[in-house]
């Protein structure tokens, strides 16, 4: 079991910046890949961006790409989603996952712990 603990969200104006820090606890943290989803209001939950356990590998929808950079420091036990560039669009909030997989192809059915999610607002 692992607790995960999302915090950073706000309210930002487009262009802007902000960083979501997941802090988790529980079991070793470093046994798992780590991700970043988020929900708009009246949408499903989509993916955002993963990392593999080591931090070797790091995968991006579309949408972030060149903006947004996942990260995380395992003496820690934290990931980051580092956000660019904000545009309105990306408003929603924003969860943190964590399964045992390699963090390639990370999808909603396959996360085996969430976050409480953290609010991101931006304003254009």
């Amino acid at each position: 079991q692992v607790q995960l603990v999302e915090s950073g969200g706000g309210l930002v104006q487009a262009g802007d910046s902000l960083r979501l820090s997941c802090a988790a606890s529980g079991r070793t943290f470093s046994i798992y890949a780590m991700g970043w989803f988020r929900q708009a209001p009246g949408k499903e939950r989509e993916f955002v961006a993963a990392i593999s356990r080591s931090g070797d590998s790091t995968y991006y929808a579309d949408s972030v790409k060149g903006r947004f950079t996942i990260s995380r420091d395992n003496a820690k036990n934290t990931a980051y989603l580092q956000m660019n560039s904000l545009k309105p669009e990306d408003t929603a909030v924003y969860h943190c996952a964590a399964n045992t997989g390699s963090g390639a192809a990370m999808s909603v059915g396959g996360v085996d712990f969430w976050g409480q999610g953290t609010q991101v607002t931006v304003s254009s």
